[in-house]
């Protein structure tokens, strides 16, 4: 039986017949050592992003297959949007295979926050959903931070087991394990596929361990709640931080909005006056005026940008009301920001497109 060719970019199976579906590779092109297919040639070299029909259920069928084997699952979580980048019933679906977390793009927090502290943010965060980890490390693949320790712990945990590794889109999985290969491998030359764009990768792909084991990256897990499902491709680079966060510290008096680009709004409907510190993406505008004049600013202030009907003309904006108590809290916008509050008993309204996700949660920072 002929093994089938699959794309080294992106996991999709090769094919020649139909150049609008996922795999297309001229035929001439197939017998080249490293195939690679148009939509991962095209997204290398050009930015350019083809859909694909690939659905939740595909990916979650995937998770299904992991948990018929006896395996490491490596669960990366963005550090950065930690409540956006949660799979549901992942211990159910990985039929309880031990879980190590890696909590990526440390970078993107501010060097000042110490690891050990959000170490154990996380595993805080993590019983809440009944997760419970081998372990929790932080990492960046795009700093290089923390591999040795990673590849350490890959090694202790698997016990000469096959290695996969699970997240939802946009996380950084195809990005770390490309920083594995360059810097234990020294070959740059045939990396996966990565970029900004959600669900790159398309199908496991398998990365040999030794003689008789793999590690294997798996497609991301779409989660919905995320804002970068909504916006358009040129968007992406607004709301995706690459740089270290630089909060941006708000008094606010009751009655005041701040705007997040166009894309979400916070609404300080009642309570003294507060601090409101904001971990947002460099690029991303955020702009103060008063509630009763916010309508209208959405309307006329250009640098709320991108705006909701940018999106799709049929997204709705959704309203969530939160009463905060005397603790400090982070109201979370799903994949693009969360703002900390030290405010007893304000009364706060965020406006976000509708399905995105909105939390509030224990400050991470």
């Amino acid at each position: 039986m002929t093994q089938e060719l699959k794309c080294f970019g992106c996991g999709a199976i090769i094919q020649s017949e139909n150049e609008n579906k996922i795999g297309f590779v001229p035929k001439n092109a197939t017998n080249n050592e490293h195939v690679l297919c148009r939509r991962c040639f095209r997204m290398k070299n050009y930015h350019e992003l083809q859909q694909t029909s690939l659905t939740s259920d595909d990916f979650l069928n995937i998770l299904q297959t992991i948990g018929q084997q006896d395996c490491l699952v490596v669960y990366l979580i963005d550090v950065f949007d930690f409540n956006g980048s949660l799979i549901q019933g992942l211990t159910r679906h990985v039929n309880n295979n031990d879980i190590l977390v890696i909590g990526n793009k440390r970078d993107i927090l501010p060097k000042s926050l110490k690891d050990r502290k959000i170490e154990h943010w996380i595993r805080r965060q993590l019983k809440e959903h009944n997760v419970k980890p081998v372990d929790v490390l932080l990492t960046s693949g795009i700093k290089n931070y923390n591999l040795d320790a990673l590849m350490e712990s890959i090694h202790t945990y698997r016990k000469n087991r096959n290695v996969y590794v699970v997240g939802v889109t946009n996380v950084g999985k195809s990005s770390m394990i490309n920083a594995l290969l360059t810097h234990y491998t020294k070959d740059n030359t045939h990396l996966i596929t990565t970029s900004e764009f959600p669900g790159t990768t398309l199908d496991l792909i398998e990365i040999p361990l030794d003689e008789t084991t793999s590690l294997y990256d798996s497609p991301g897990i779409i989660n919905v709640h995320q804002m970068a499902h909504l916006v358009k491709p040129e968007h992406l680079k607004t709301i995706v931080p690459k740089t270290e966060l630089r909060p941006k510290g708000f008094q606010l008096s009751s009655q005041q909005t701040l705007y997040f680009g166009g894309l979400a709004r916070m609404d300080f409907v009642k309570g003294d006056k507060s601090s409101f510190t904001c971990y947002f993406p460099r690029h991303l505008n955020i702009s103060r005026c008063k509630l009763e004049n916010a309508d209208k600013s959405y309307l006329t202030n250009h640098m709320l940008e991108p705006k909701i009907e940018e999106i799709e003309t049929t997204v709705q904006m959704e309203s969530h009301d939160f009463t905060l108590g005397k603790h400090k809290s982070d109201i979370v916008i799903s994949g693009l920001g969360f703002i900390s509050v030290e405010s007893n008993n304000a009364k706060i309204t965020i406006k976000a497109p509708k399905g995105v996700g909105v939390f509030l949660r224990e400050a991470l920072i």
